[in-house]
């Protein structure tokens, strides 16, 4: 019998949601994501050990002080961690802005720019990798501008549907709302310890704004993430694309009952819609939906503190040298 991994793979293009090499050699994915967390948890692994050494003597290179090397170092770390998962896998990965500057489009333009110049230097065809940005209005403004200077982008962090329609309006390449997330909140808000997978808030809101999308003829790419369960995963079934961590892609892998596609663009449809989308809007729309406002908030914090213990790992190695 075909695994429901093999039949997903028929309908949805499947990312791995690791950035540990051992894993996405084994489960050969179409992409592959990364973030501070993943990164960090990954830098303890032997594998990483050169890239470390590495990055700290290119850092050391550049010179200027110890934050702004600790910054370099850390960027030179992501860049060749994802030169080396694009060797395992065709398609692209996604490299994630320092999340303390979520709230800047400037610097997050000019650390954007620097990754991709970092993926240039090693020799990486840039068209394969997309620069993660956290979907504040901020974030989306740079990912607007950088989607004009060729640098596609992946907007993080996207927890509703204004987010994703004015992701949609910047001409964003692709998003990645968080299914998990949006669940937890509910149960943590609510009298209940579960969902149906069909009744899962965060099965509801990706479906939603896929609907949308296609409905409308948008061009962004809908990557749902961050999953807590295979059900998650079942019911959005067609979607674009969805990453998922190697424990769920195992249990895919050794479910063979059938798999039902549960999206498409060939029968989309949807009422929803702003009009023309502005700065007022967007933070009154946010405002109006605390789980998103609270679950963005807490997102952009615990990638800032996986961030800055990570440049504590590289000081310490760079002490040690």
């Amino acid at each position: 019998m075909t695994s429901k991994l093999e039949q997903l793979k028929s309908m949805t293009t499947v990312v791995a949601d690791t950035g540990d090499l051992d894993a996405i050699a084994q489960w050969r994915p179409e992409d592959a994501t990364t973030n501070p967390s993943l990164l960090l948890k990954a830098a303890a692994s032997d594998a990483y050990r050169p890239m470390l050494d590495k990055a700290v003597a290119m850092a050391s290179q550049q010179g200027g002080s110890d934050a702004e090397q600790l910054a370099y170092a850390t960027d030179a770390l992501a860049v060749l961690a994802g030169r080396e998962i694009l060797e395992l896998i065709p398609g692209v990965v996604s490299t994630e802005v320092d999340a303390r500057l979520s709230f800047d489009t400037d610097a997050t333009l000019a650390r954007a720019r620097r990754l991709i110049d970092l993926y240039r230097q090693q020799g990486v065809d840039t068209s394969r990798v997309l620069i993660k940005v956290a979907s504040t209005w901020e974030g989306i403004r740079a990912a607007e501008q950088l989607e004009k200077e060729d640098i596609h982008c992946n907007l993080t962090l996207l927890f509703s549907f204004v987010q994703a329609a004015a992701c949609a309006d910047a001409g964003a390449f692709l998003i990645s709302p968080f299914v998990g997330r949006i669940l937890d909140w509910h149960l943590a808000h609510s009298d209940r310890d579960s969902f149906p997978a069909a009744e899962d808030p965060g099965v509801q809101s990706v479906s939603r704004i896929y609907n949308y999308y296609k409905a409308n003829g948008f061009k962004t790419v809908v990557m749902g993430a961050s999953f807590r369960n295979l059900g998650e995963i079942e019911m959005l079934a067609g979607c674009d694309r969805l990453t998922i961590s190697p424990a769920l892609l195992q249990e895919l892998k050794d479910d063979t009952a059938p798999l039902k596609r549960q999206l498409s663009a060939n029968t989309a449809s949807s009422s929803d819609g702003f009009g023309a989308m502005d700065e007022r809007l967007f933070r009154w729309e946010s405002n109006e939906d605390a789980m998103a406002t609270e679950k963005l908030a807490e997102g952009i914090r615990r990638f800032a503190a996986d961030q800055i213990e990570l440049e504590g790992r590289v000081r310490q190695l760079a002490k040690a040298a």
